[in-house]
């Protein structure tokens, strides 16, 4: 049966991983819902939450005010946070809620615009796809609304980052890669946006000289950004430590299945491939796949039964991945190698 999981979890849905996107910018995260979507974010999906407040609040849908589609409830309320606690825009996030009500978000959105005279972003999650399509959505809303021609020539030696969330990277400071990423890209200054490059960076962003995309959520953004301001991209992901990556070379020179989101998978592959040419490396990933950066062998898992019989039936000699997906496959005799993902799993790597 499609979705039925009987050894994994539920992975981390769609407006979590939007409110990833937008947490850590200044602005004020409405998750239109009764209440519980916002619970689950703050209490599992969003592990900045405990160190590192943000104004996220719930829109507290009662149900014939979601029924009746009483936007201006909500605008009504949202304008109360906003004379209340401040914030540089507003951000509204779906969830089940107005899905199935099917509320008009453009019209949301500039009701809201205008009743509070502030920036609003708006961002149709469902609540029923995965993480990284909500992040899609929020990063290409975010760069859409604020990105700009600010006439200024391209700084070369500037190096923006885009698809950096906890959910991705397993981890809640990047701040101490950074270094290693200036020497590894040649960039003099590096904007990780959304964890740690502000809103200001974002408008700017047409004067980066090029951006690194960590996860394929951040691709539609950055071919935006080619578009407009015709600023080059590439994938990597270098954020796995040396201890981390003597883990993973285990698996050098053996059949191995990399299992993580595609930027994380594409960059384990490189390591074992530089390390021992005979290595015969797939990627699979539950989530977005890029046609520009797979491979022919690559695979998608859309189901538990499949994941179970491709892996099983595929003679691999190592499978790296978050140890969640362990529990569907405790009759794989090969080596399994920890590579933790936090929006799988919620283990973090810290």
């Amino acid at each position: 049966m499609k979705g039925l999981l009987k050894y994994l979890s539920p992975f981390a849905p769609d407006q979590s991983g939007a409110q990833a996107v937008l947490y850590d910018l200044g602005g004020i995260i409405v998750i239109s819902d009764a209440g519980g979507c916002t619970g689950n974010i703050c209490g599992f999906d969003e592990p900045r939450w405990f160190g590192k407040k943000s104004r996220i609040f719930s829109a507290g849908l009662r149900d014939m005010d979601a029924i009746l589609g009483r936007d201006d409830r909500l605008v009504e309320k949202l304008k109360l946070a906003l004379s209340q606690v401040g914030g540089k825009f507003a951000a509204v996030i779906g969830t089940p809620v107005p899905a199935v009500t099917a509320t008009d978000y453009r019209a949301l959105k500039n009701l809201a615009a205008k009743k509070t005279g502030m920036t609003i972003l708006a961002v149709e999650c469902k609540g029923t796809a995965l993480y990284d399509e909500g992040a899609q959505s929020a990063w290409e809303e975010l760069f859409n609304t604020y990105a700009r021609d600010n006439g200024e020539e391209k700084d070369e030696n500037a190096l923006g980052i885009i698809g950096m969330t906890p959910l991705d990277l397993s981890l809640t400071d990047a701040g101490r890669f950074m270094d290693g990423i200036c020497q590894r890209e040649g960039a003099e200054k590096v904007l990780p946006y959304g964890m740690g490059a502000g809103l200001l960076d974002v408008e700017n962003a047409g004067s980066v000289g090029r951006n690194l995309v960590v996860s394929p959520a951040g691709l539609k953004a950055a071919r935006i950004l080619k578009e407009r301001f015709n600023t080059p991209y590439h994938m990597g992901f270098p954020f796995f430590t040396k201890e981390q990556e003597e883990r993973f070379l285990k698996a050098a020179g053996k059949k191995t299945l990399v299992i993580h989101q595609q930027a994380a998978a594409n960059e384990l592959r490189d390591l074992l491939e530089k390390a021992d040419a005979s290595s015969n490396v797939t990627c699979g990933t539950w989530f977005l796949k890029d046609a520009e950066f797979a491979r022919s062998c690559d695979v998608h898992f859309d189901t538990e039964e499949k994941f179970r019989e491709y892996v099983l039936n595929g003679g691999f000699d190592a499978i790296i991945g978050d140890p969640l997906f362990e529990r569907a496959l405790r009759e794989f005799k090969g080596e399994y190698i920890d590579a933790r993902h936090y929006a799988v799993s919620g283990y973090d790597g810290e």
